[in-house]
């Protein structure tokens, strides 16, 4: 007995250790093209209430409660969301928008677990078509670092 106690201290041990030196930050980011114009693509990020005609996160529950606050577009206009165990709970805060270039949301998980994020969409013009790259990026705590040794956060986000 005292012998699978050791044991399972040890290996206690060792997954601590592994966890701990996980990267303290991640950042997941994904681009695609569009044939728009910046401005109008723009648009279309810069205002949440039209996310649910793009966003991948909309389709996921289309019965979930949402409700807006703060200007209907650019900084600080806030989207709150409440739905299924797809989706979660949670709100984005537009904390910077610089027309046709970047907006920059604060991303507040609160269920299925709590998290605040930082998410951008940067806009750039090539060839008549507009690139749009999103990322999310903040810290990873002791749990998340855990998460992560047994789920591929990158591939959670999706395509």
């Amino acid at each position: 007995m005292n012998f699978i106690l050791i044991i399972l201290a040890v290996v206690g041990v060792i997954f601590i250790g592994v966890v701990a030196i996980q990267p303290n930050e991640f950042r997941v980011a994904r681009t695609t093209r569009i044939a728009a114009p910046a401005a109008v693509v723009f648009g279309q990020v810069n205002d949440f209430h039209k996310w649910e005609a793009w966003s991948p996160w909309a389709k996921l529950d289309p019965a979930a409660k949402n409700s807006f606050e703060g200007p209907t577009v650019g900084t600080g206009a806030i989207f709150r969301w409440a739905g299924n165990n797809q989706i979660g709970e949670g709100s984005n805060t537009i904390i910077e928008s610089r027309p046709n270039e970047l907006i920059r949301i604060k991303l507040e998980f609160l269920k299925p677990f709590q998290a605040t994020n930082t998410a951008e969409f940067a806009f750039k013009t090539e060839e008549n078509q507009t690139v749009v790259t999103w990322s999310m990026f903040g810290k990873n705590n002791f749990v998340s670092k855990a998460f992560g040794l047994f789920m591929n956060c990158d591939k959670m986000v999706g395509g």
